[in-house]
């Protein structure tokens, strides 16, 4: 650019396609709970982090609680995305365990919305709809490899509840617990009752 050519005014705002400003509002609120829990969840502080008008929560999600909603499902959807696959029991153990779900940020996130769940209506609908797929996503492996005795869908919900509180003191207390060691207890449990203990 020569010194005689116009310089083109920077725009004060960008246009984004009407999907694409809900994903980054709802990006936004993941952001704001894992920086800061559920009193960081405020209009004003999402709006800001994701350049957007306060009117756009209301036009895209009805409001805050219903953001809330569409944040607990993209909470889950990794998780969900990491399992649905034709996985071994010790392929979930690899996936549940992961890096990417074992995170401080993923803590806050979590803590946050679960504490939300009984008393926000949506949440518990969002919750029941993503805990039954990933409670079947757990069963399915099971009865690959497990006796065909076994109630995979309470085996399942008693692995996952483990795994949660794996999770939790992995959070809180990572000198006295290790992914490896979580996958290894998880194990623990499990070995007992497979038929394929190749798979575990």
């Amino acid at each position: 650019m020569t010194i005689s050519d116009p310089v083109e005014p920077v725009p004060r705002f960008r246009r984004y396609a009407s999907e694409v400003r809900a994903a980054m509002l709802v990006e936004a609120g993941l952001a704001v709970l894992a920086e800061g829990g559920i009193t960081a969840f405020t209009v004003d502080k999402i709006c800001q982090r994701a350049k957007t008008s306060r009117g756009l929560i209301a036009h895209h999600f009805g409001g805050k609680d219903g953001l809330l909603v569409a944040v607990y499902h993209a909470a889950y959807a990794p998780l969900l995305a990491d399992l649905s696959a034709d996985l071994s029991l010790d392929e979930v153990l690899e996936r549940l365990f992961s890096p990417r779900h074992f995170t401080r940020e993923s803590l806050n996130i979590w803590l946050s919305l679960w504490g939300q769940v009984a008393v926000n209506a949506g949440l518990q609908a969002a919750h029941r709809a993503n805990y039954a797929a990933f409670r079947s996503a757990v069963a399915t492996a099971i009865r690959r490899d497990g006796n065909s005795a076994l109630d995979a869908e309470a085996l399942a919900a008693a692995l996952i509840a483990l795994a949660d509180g794996l999770w939790l003191e992995l959070c809180f207390a990572p000198d006295l617990m290790s992914a490896d060691r979580a996958r290894q207890t998880c194990r623990m449990l499990l070995e007992p009752l497979v038929t394929n203990r190749r798979n575990l």
